[in-house]
């Protein structure tokens, strides 16, 4: 089971939806080659699976990184996505300092979780700040966010903290004037950090739309389904 599946069901009796993992997570590919992972070539699988599938202009929705690399996709490839859908994102990060910072982080994580396992890891990931809105989710919730990330492969997972993080991927805040294309971005009221950092992001998009979820944290999609479900269909309705 993933923590997708009440949005893909629901999502399924109107529109065609197809669910990417990206490399390094689910059932994708884990090489040893860490530049496989940059947001580059992330972008350039994306590209190569919708010609593949033969899909174009399709409206692409991410989570948290997801949505960082989503983000980066459109503003590199105007002509890919029909729109944009975001939740819990940002733009990258400004300062050369902060990214520096962020790329020393988390190539210690990535050496957590080669030395320790995935399991320590999560155990760690999940007592961050982020995510504390999730500790009062019920505990079969909470069970199933454990298990989808356990189930990962730890080459997968420390190749993609090395090689796309926010301090490897260049930010994109210049360029988000110049995206014409409709963009909800979604943001719980918790979340404190993102929701400033969202706020601002949707403010430079042209045709940016703002939702914030009250009660949510994060990951919206998990803490309050029905709520980011109505803001997603209500947007693609309304585009």
């Amino acid at each position: 089971m993933s923590t997708w599946d009440n949005f893909v069901e629901e999502a399924r009796t109107s529109y065609a939806v197809i669910t990417i993992d990206l490399l390094g997570h689910g059932a994708s590919d884990c090489p040893v080659d860490v530049e496989r992972y940059s947001p580059e070539h992330t972008i350039a699988n994306i590209a190569t699976a919708l010609r593949k599938l033969r899909i174009s202009r399709p409206c692409l929705l991410g989570y948290s990184m997801g949505g960082r690399l989503a983000l980066l996709a459109a503003v590199s490839h105007p002509s890919m996505p029909r729109c944009l859908i975001l939740e819990g994102a940002s733009p990258g990060l400004e300062s050369p300092s902060a990214r520096k910072r962020r790329m020393r982080r988390d190539t210690f994580l990535a050496r957590m979780i080669m030395e320790e396992g995935v399991e320590t890891f999560s155990s760690y990931w999940e007592k961050r700040p982020l995510f504390k809105s999730q500790r009062s989710l019920p505990l079969s919730i909470r069970k199933r966010i454990r298990e989808e990330r356990v189930r990962n492969n730890p080459v997968g997972l420390a190749n993609t903290l090395r090689a796309a993080n926010p301090g490897a991927q260049p930010p994109v805040h210049k360029l988000l004037p110049r995206l014409k294309i409709p963009v909800l971005c979604i943001v719980g009221e918790h979340d404190c950090k993102f929701k400033a950092i969202t706020t601002a992001m949707c403010g430079e998009l042209p045709r940016g739309r703002l939702v914030v979820i009250p009660g949510a944290g994060h990951a919206v999609h998990i803490e309050k389904p029905r709520e980011f479900n109505r803001a997603v269909f209500d947007f693609l309705r309304e585009i």
